[in-house]
């Protein structure tokens, strides 16, 4: 059984989201309200991955297979095929224009027009080594006439579309399809890690008014602006709580194992909230008495820290140009954002109202209770844009899929999976009219 299927008006999907401190594996389809039904979580700790990027094949492969297998003995499916998020240092965005001259008779705008707009954005000249990961409209001019969220059915000789780049490195891209191809699985679409938290936390209410979604991971904080419901900017910064952890072990003097309990048990993001008398007693090495630290001096390290990135944040809202349109403000999600305090401390910091994001909005029933944190954001957001894929045209998610390579890779085609490609490349003919290499 397929991990991506339709049964009926069923549609099953499984979000993938390869981090740094954690591999996830998530299971879930829609019911009928349009909620999403979690039937299956797996989660192993991450080895290979460092800030994002995979640095160890083998030790990655592992940990999906592991987080795979948990997923399938909860859900009871057969996990095939994934929605898999990409993040990392490397990921880069950029304002792009793209202009077409319509030349059916009526001159009236038609679908696949807007998908060869779409599709023109994929040949732009990029960095060396870099690839376009996605291509995100923003609004379209048709003749004169700007500010158009959907020009199918008018009429013109011209349409311009401005359009959101998301680029990142080959070589990134091609060690996340190797590690989930070695671990037997295949890759239905590639996504960028801000985009599915932001669909996981989000509210529509929100992403119209303008809101910030920061993601706080083990390696790097991802970002995404959106205003009027269409994203505006997107960032990652090369910093998350794994370097929290590494001040606590240094500025501590503690083994890192327990500068990482003493940041989830005890850490605060302000030491000004913090008791001063309070001290934690730390096991000390063999034969060594105990430490004893005070809750406050482990806070100040924290505060330091997260200040500093908080900054950085408060430089790409700046960056965005929609520093003074945020009306609902910041909606911080990931493992970072549970840190005591953190919503005070993002306040204090950027001036702007901050709120902590949880999925549960999307989230109806099955394993709600072991998914409602703000670590499982990108996972849930995987599932949640992997189940609205069909409501995307080709050209606005990721345009590599290879599934041929997928197969090769594999050792071979199974003889329910050609169907599957055979039907895939027929409806990309239909849908773009082209096949993007």
């Amino acid at each position: 059984m397929s991990s991506e299927k339709e049964l009926s008006t069923e549609k099953i999907v499984v979000g993938l989201d390869i981090g740094t401190t954690k591999i996830c594996a998530i299971v879930g389809k829609r019911n009928e309200f349009g909620k999403i039904n979690i039937l299956g979580v797996g989660k192993a700790h991450s080895d290979g991955v460092s800030r994002g990027v995979v640095v160890n094949i083998e030790k990655t492969v592992l940990a999906i297979r592991e987080a795979v297998s948990q997923a399938e003995k909860q859900s009871g499916i057969k996990i095939e095929v994934v929605h898999v998020g990409i993040a990392g240092e490397h990921v880069r965005s950029m304002q792009h224009k793209g202009i077409i001259t319509l030349n059916n008779p009526a001159y009236e705008i038609t679908q696949e027009e807007v998908n060869r707009l779409h599709s023109d954005m994929f040949k732009i000249a990029t960095q060396p080594g870099t690839e376009i990961i996605h291509v995100l409209p923003q609004e379209y001019t048709v003749d004169t006439q700007a500010g158009i969220i959907d020009p199918v059915g008018m009429s013109g000789v011209r349409l311009e579309g401005n359009f959101h780049i998301v680029t990142g490195q080959t070589t990134a891209a091609n060690n996340i399809y190797k590690c989930v191809v070695r671990a037997g699985l295949e890759v239905a679409e590639l996504i960028l890690e801000p985009l599915a938290s932001s669909a996981a936390v989000l509210t529509q209410e929100e992403k119209e008014a303008g809101v910030c979604l920061v993601d706080i991971g083990g390696g790097t904080t991802d970002i995404a602006v959106f205003e009027n419901n269409i994203i505006r900017h997107t960032a990652v910064i090369p910093f998350g709580g794994n370097i929290v952890t590494e001040d606590i072990k240094h500025g501590c003097k503690v083994m890192k194992k327990h500068a990482e309990l003493l940041k989830i048990q005890y850490g605060s993001a302000l030491a000004d909230a913090v008791d001063e008398d309070v001290i934690i007693s730390i096991p000390g090495p063999r034969d060594r008495p105990a430490k004893e630290i005070h809750k406050s001096m482990l806070a100040r390290v924290i505060q330091s820290r997260m200040e500093e990135i908080t900054e950085f944040i408060t430089a790409e809202i700046k960056n965005s140009g929609y520093e003074d349109k945020l009306v609902a403000g910041i909606v911080v999600t990931g493992g970072g954002s549970q840190l005591q305090h953190m919503k005070q401390c993002m306040e204090y910091v950027t001036g702007i109202d901050t709120r902590i994001g949880l999925p549960g909005e999307h989230l109806a029933s099955g394993l709600v209770d072991e998914v409602n944190f703000p670590m499982f954001a990108t996972g849930t957001g995987l599932v949640v844009m992997g189940l609205d894929a069909s409501d995307y045209t080709p050209a606005m998610t990721s345009v590599r899929k290879d599934p041929i390579a997928q197969l090769q890779q594999r050792g071979g085609p199974k003889i329910s999976f050609i169907d599957k490609v055979k039907t895939w490349f027929e409806s990309t003919l239909t849908n773009t009219g082209e096949f993007i290499e």
